[in-house]
């Protein structure tokens, strides 16, 4: 069996550097035009250097999107800022255009092309046409069953990846391919600017009852009928490995650093367990209650097992499930005095029971009995984002570890 590739999302330097030291065998990213993430922290040419040396370094790969779907206007610029991207060391660029396809290969003839899922690849019959285009991986359309992606697996070529999402929220359009925002609030989903309008509560209307309002589903606050559960394949990873999918993709690049720990980590465990010992695998639990501990919907299979039902809504919310909080960042660790310097990311009070986890450790508790500002005076709560305080740990721990808190206690 081939070992699959772990790629996670990296909406900032940050996340990139988190998703690398969690597991992560690639991220991919945006920079500052031309990507379908305008909200996302994303990467000036300055930092897309130091993040592709910091995956370099640790041997893992770095792609970029450039998967707007052009207009005219979208196209100014475009050939000058793929000449700056030459001088960079990126492994791959990921496209739904064939115009910017075409300017990519004209200026960057070597550089490695993946097709985004924005160009919604449901068949065997599109993908050999894309190879023949020059593309060496697809991101499938997230609308086929496993038994379809098997079948596009066995008609592509042997040296053509195939990439599918197995984390992450859903939309409710094909592929992503969305003019809901655009015609609610001119922002283009297509372009980068999602105003998420399927999330929002909506109400039926009948046309010879103009101004009389129903809600689709029998709630009073009305009905989230385009709210998709987030899809989680955590429990059908043999199946997924033994498909043959060459890339195991990871949704959230506008999620926090502690959701790409948290999942990134648990995938990468269940992944290698498996391949180490197929016969003796079995979907440890608690990968499960790990991930439900980063802010979430509902879970769904999406269209892997069964073409979706009405099951996979969620028509009564549109509202994430968070039971607990990224509380910080850990930035040193005095081995003498077992004091952690840490960069707090929500607030933070002595007496509260804290959890730590890093990498390759599973997590543990402890509550905070004194903390420290940054000019070591003694405080009781930390109020402030990013403020850097120290605490005293009951375990020793690392740079890039996270502390979370249960916002339910």
């Amino acid at each position: 069996m081939k070992r699959p590739e772990l790629l996670a999302p990296a909406g900032s330097l940050e996340k990139l550097k988190i998703a690398i030291i969690y597991g992560a065998d690639a991220v991919y990213l945006g920079g500052e035009n031309f990507g379908l993430r305008a909200g996302a922290k994303n990467f000036t040419l300055e930092q897309l250097t130091e993040g592709i040396k910091f995956a370099h370094d640790r041997g893992k790969r770095v792609y970029l999107t450039l998967n707007i779907i052009s207009h005219n206007e979208d196209l100014v610029g475009l050939p000058e800022y793929v000449v700056k991207l030459k001088e960079l060391d990126l492994d791959a660029v990921i496209i739904s255009d064939p115009g910017v396809l075409k300017i990519v290969k004209k200026i960057i003839p070597e550089m490695e092309i993946h097709l985004s899922t924005q160009a919604s690849t449901t068949n065997y019959a599109a993908v050999n046409f894309w190879y023949e285009q020059g593309v060496r991986r697809i991101i499938l359309a997230r609308e086929l069953s496993l038994e379809e992606i098997k079948e596009i697996i066995k008609k592509s070529p042997p040296d053509m990846k195939i990439e599918t999402f197995i984390h992450g929220a859903m939309c409710i359009s094909y592929s992503g391919r969305c003019l809901l925002s655009n015609y609610m609030v001119s922002r283009d989903a297509n372009r980068g600017d999602c105003a998420h309008s399927c999330r929002w509560k909506y109400y039926l209307m009948e046309e010879t009852r103009p101004g009389e309002y129903f809600p689709v589903y029998e709630d009073e606050k009305g009905a989230y009928f385009f709210n998709s559960k987030d899809l989680c394949m955590i429990e059908h990873l043999p199946s997924l490995i033994e498909a043959g999918i060459s890339v195991f993709k990871i949704e959230g690049r506008m999620k926090s650093s502690y959701y790409v720990a948290t999942v990134v980590k648990a995938y990468r465990q269940l992944i290698d367990s498996y391949l180490s010992k197929p016969k003796e695998y079995f979907c440890d639990e608690k990968w499960l209650d790990e991930i439900k501990k980063v802010s979430h919907r509902y879970f769904t299979t999406g269209f892997y097992l069964a073409k979706p039902s009405g099951k996979e809504q969620r028509y009564d919310s549109s509202a994430y499930i968070k039971t607990y909080d990224f509380t910080g960042l850990i930035l040193d660790y005095n081995k003498d005095n077992q004091v952690a310097t840490i960069e707090q990311k929500n607030r933070i009070f002595t007496g509260d029971e804290i959890e730590i986890f890093g990498p390759d450790d599973d997590f543990f508790t402890q509550r905070i009995e004194k903390m420290w500002d940054e000019d070591g005076e003694e405080i009781e709560v930390a109020p402030h984002a990013k403020q850097i305080i120290r605490i005293k740990m009951s375990k020793p721990v690392k740079l890039w570890y996270i502390i979370r808190k249960n916002n339910k206690t």
